[in-house]
């Protein structure tokens, strides 16, 4: 059930109303234990009086109601609506040239064709992912490094502190440098083999391709080639 955003009681709130009324609480007393004005709860008794008793029973009568007018005296004839969506179908346009077309104001012939649910072109049809993948574990490694700033405390996203305690962490005592995350996937089945240096040297790279391909081959992975992103 969807409640009015402005709304000060729940469902359950509105039958906890009525019920202290029909116990013999008086409308005033009642607004003023639930903490709502005397016509609020006037319109939720009042909608419980009035209502069946399957109503009752669902509860459906405590729920909110549109606020769209029973009758639109002003809003367009049928036959002119369909010409205003006969239009827009036709030719694509948007509310502004349907409305030079047809002789309506453009506030108008947006709400017909929001009524109509054509206000908005349809989505354009995705054309599903071409996901390649090689055959066999082992034919194609990928291979990356990602480079990451070290910290010494979470920043105030996580604690919150805005303060200019730490104005000096320009200064060449406080850098505390970075992290190089080193990857290799296996292109067909995505295992991955990562480890975490203080560099992207030739010697740590070498030695974390070494560890990797152990590593794949442990897992039944023989490799055939490798390919290094970026």
């Amino acid at each position: 059930m969807l409640l009015h955003a402005n709304a000060k009681l729940g469902l359950a709130g509105r039958v906890a109303l009525v019920r202290a009324i029909e116990d013999g609480l008086s409308l005033k007393a009642a607004a003023a234990a639930f903490k709502v004005s005397p016509a609020t709860a006037h319109r939720w008794w009042h909608r419980w009086l009035e209502a069946s008793e399957e109503a009752r029973r669902s509860l459906s009568c405590l729920f909110d109601r549109s606020s769209r007018p029973r009758r639109s005296p002003r809003q367009l004839a049928p036959r002119l609506e369909d010409a205003i969506c006969d239009c827009r179908r036709a030719t694509g346009w948007g509310p502004r040239l349907v409305a030079g077309a047809t002789g309506f104001a453009h506030s108008t012939v947006w709400k017909v064709l929001r009524r109509a649910g054509i206000s908005r072109r349809p989505a354009a049809v995705k054309e599903p992912a071409n996901r390649y993948e090689w055959p066999c574990p082992g034919d194609l490694l990928h291979m990356d490094t990602s480079r990451y700033a070290r910290f010494l405390r979470p920043g105030h996203r996580v604690t919150g502190d805005r303060s200019q305690r730490s104005r000096d962490w320009m200064a060449p005592s406080t850098r505390v440098g970075y992290d190089f995350a080193h990857a290799i996937v296996d292109d067909h089945s995505r295992l991955a083999y990562v480890e975490l240096h203080a560099d992207e040297k030739a010697a740590t790279v070498t030695g974390f391709v070494e560890r990797a391909l152990s590593f794949l081959a442990e897992h039944g992975i023989t490799t055939r080639r490798l390919m290094t992103d970026g």
